[in-house]
């Protein structure tokens, strides 16, 4: 490398980052905003020009009625929520029990309890497993193939940060005569607030935005999400052609995502700072 390019490495190598960042992020995420707040017509060809007239109110509301935008957001929020809330409580609980355990057998059920990520469910087992217990269709039965796809990330994530916790803390709130409860709730737990805050992340993207197993489980049924109504209004061809539509329900579908996200960034840098402190 020359002198020059040495010199201007440290200029073009930011640049190209936020050129690359901008095609990849920027672009879709302008075209999909800009495309909702257009009429029909100039909808039906998507691209980056800004609209003749903006129609955001007229639009926004339209999808909201049209597409039953509040059930479906109810019908999410009554999954999702509980299913992220077990799975972390419940993750959190196995994770502890495989990270103060030693030997082989702890071993083995530790792999088998992370195949998990590896080994995806079958979607038409599932289902027939469901209907077998009553649960095709329901909301219940969709948290529990939510809970248990994510069990298997959430133990490993808090497992590797657990065993970095000193056992000492423990022992000492034993010797007080604290139960096993009481310490995983009350010394445990707290301490895991930034990898609980990044499972939660992580967990709630992937099952709000899932409409592949929610179509399987929920789609006989008389029960919704946002992603899976979308995907039967827009199969219906309730929005045929109507893009302005589409994209206007895609944005207030991601709009909770982007809230929760925000404010379990600063969790994260919090937790992670006080603990540095301590």
């Amino acid at each position: 490398m020359t002198r020059r390019q040495a010199q201007l490495a440290p200029v073009l190598q930011p640049i190209a980052v936020i050129l690359l960042m901008t095609t990849l992020i920027a672009l879709p995420l302008w075209l999909v905003i800009i495309t909702s707040a257009k009429t029909v017509g100039e909808a039906l060809n998507p691209n980056l020009t800004l609209p003749t007239s903006w129609r955001f109110a007229e639009n926004y509301t339209q999808a909201a009625v049209r597409g039953e935008m509040v059930p479906a957001f109810v019908g999410s929020v009554a999954v999702v929520v509980p299913a992220v809330l077990g799975v972390l409580i419940l993750g959190a609980m196995a994770a502890w029990t495989f990270a103060r355990r030693a030997g082989a057998l702890s071993s083995v059920l530790y792999g088998i309890a992370i195949s998990g990520v590896l080994i995806p469910p079958a979607a038409v087992t599932v289902v027939l497993v469901l209907r077998q217990m009553g649960l095709a269709g329901t909301q219940v039965g969709m948290i529990g193939v939510y809970m248990g796809m994510y069990l298997s990330l959430v133990i490993f994530f808090i497992t590797g940060f657990v065993r970095t916790v000193p056992i000492e803390l423990e022992e000492a709130a034993r010797v007080d005569g604290a139960s096993p409860g009481r310490v995983f709730f009350q010394i445990i737990l707290p301490l895991l607030a930034p990898v609980m805050a990044t499972s939660a992340i992580l967990v709630t993207l992937f099952a709000w935005n899932d409409v592949f197993y929610a179509f399987f489980v929920l789609g006989g049924g008389d029960s919704t999400t946002m992603p899976l109504n979308l995907f039967k209004v827009a199969s219906a061809a309730l929005y045929t052609n109507a893009w302005n539509l589409i994209f206007a329900y895609v944005v207030v579908t991601s709009i909770p995502l982007v809230v929760l996200f925000s404010i379990a960034q600063r969790q994260i840098v919090s937790g992670i700072t006080s603990g540095a402190v301590k």
